[in-house]
């Protein structure tokens, strides 16, 4: 029984890491074309759609993380990181739409930096 849960759980822990490299790539992805976004017209049709993709990923990884978190009994700290990852994200795409870059830039490193942290933290 104990290898059952022991194999379930690494199972979960895996997802989560997964999940936190997808959302990783994307925040990079978003990086490089907000770029675009300023030396191309192309730019902010690929800037608005990943930042779609960045909002699935978060919501991904808060399902990776309880999911993670409820079958082993493990630590409730990845859910809460990620949920505040969510709320990150939710605040990102606000200060997005009403063209705030003086937030919208700097939220943007610091959602990067954290998710780096995250990942090298699992």
């Amino acid at each position: 029984m104990a290898t059952q849960v022991t194999a379930h759980t690494e199972r979960g822990f895996s997802f989560l890491r997964t999940a936190i490299v997808l959302q990783t790539l994307t925040l990079f992805l978003q990086a490089v074309s907000a770029g675009l976004l300023l030396t191309s017209s192309s730019g902010g049709t690929l800037h608005h759609v990943g930042a779609r993709v960045v909002y699935g990923a978060s919501m991904l990884y808060v399902l990776a993380a309880v999911l993670a978190w409820k079958p082993g009994g493990g630590s409730l700290r990845p859910v809460w990181h990620a949920s505040g990852f969510l709320a990150l994200a939710s605040v990102q795409v606000v200060v997005g739409i009403a063209h705030v870059p003086a937030v919208h830039v700097p939220l943007g490193v610091l959602m990067f930096g954290l998710s780096v942290l995250a990942l090298a933290r699992r």
